[in-house]
């Protein structure tokens, strides 16, 4: 996190150097979001063991509100940089059912568990906005920073046998990232706009990808105040030593985005 305060810090100062004409209605000089991301996660996990795999399958949580910050930041007319942060953490109930084969013959047994999950997923991108009209298109890289920590205590037994098994995970990573999107001004007062993201992953000893997108609209009731609301989806997808399929975590996160703007 600390090489995204250093990279905001060091583009700030070089934007107060510049005389800068106006930029398109679309975008704003410097603006900061805050607000909550209103979803509905559902995951799954999957984990090699001793007696087998183990998957919990598509499970459903109930709706959870994460904190979420963003920042825009134009350097010039027509660049800028881009910033996006929010955190989910839970505690869950799941069934688990394991498959495995002994002497050749197929065995299942059934597990409780218990456990926590926390993901915090940041990202921080270049930009460039082609047009200088209402509507600008703009293109993206970047640097993601993602952590995902799994705690869990499953009871059970395979084959008549019962124990207890506790797992412990924690991941963390800087991937490249995409980013597209457009954005357009009906008015002084009101804007759309749409974006996409994508971060991928490869090598070391966790891989895999992060998908964003969203759309929405903002409308200004002050000059530098505002108000806004989106609708998005979020899809990760980590393996842990994909080459042996050690572990896999999937988490989906949908549902609206609603907070306060301040832009100058």
């Amino acid at each position: 996190m600390r090489i995204f305060s250093v990279i905001l810090a060091t583009s700030i100062g070089l934007s107060s150097m510049n005389a800068f004409a106006d930029p398109s209605p679309a975008l704003d000089r410097f603006s900061l979001s805050v607000g909550g991301y209103y979803v509905q996660p559902t995951f799954n996990i999957g984990v090699n063991t001793d007696y087998g795999r183990a998957e919990t399958g598509d499970l459903k949580r109930d709706h959870a509100t994460l904190g979420r910050i963003r920042s825009d930041l134009l350097l010039g007319d027509h660049q800028g940089l881009a910033f996006d942060y929010y955190r989910y953490s839970n505690s869950f109930d799941a069934s688990i059912a394991r498959t495995a084969t002994l002497n050749g013959q197929a065995v299942t047994g059934d597990a409780s568990a218990d456990a926590r999950l926390k993901i915090q997923l940041a990202q921080l991108a270049y930009k460039w906005w082609l047009g200088s009209g209402n509507t600008v298109f703009g293109v993206g890289l970047g640097a993601a920073y993602y952590q995902a920590d799994l705690n869990t205590t499953a009871r059970g037994s395979l084959d008549g046998v019962s124990g207890v098994a506790s797992y412990s995970r924690s991941d963390n990573a800087i991937a490249p990232l995409l980013e597209v999107g457009v954005r357009t001004a009906l008015s002084d007062t009101v804007r759309l706009y749409a974006e996409a993201s994508g971060v991928k992953k490869n090598g070391g000893s966790t891989n895999g990808h992060i998908y964003n997108g969203n759309v929405g609209i903002e409308w200004f009731p002050l000059k530098n105040v505002g108000i806004g609301a989106d609708y998005g989806i979020t899809k990760i997808q980590l393996y842990r030593d994909a080459a042996r399929y050690d572990a896999n975590l999937g988490v989906k996160l949908v549902g609206p985005t609603a907070y306060v703007k301040v832009r100058f």
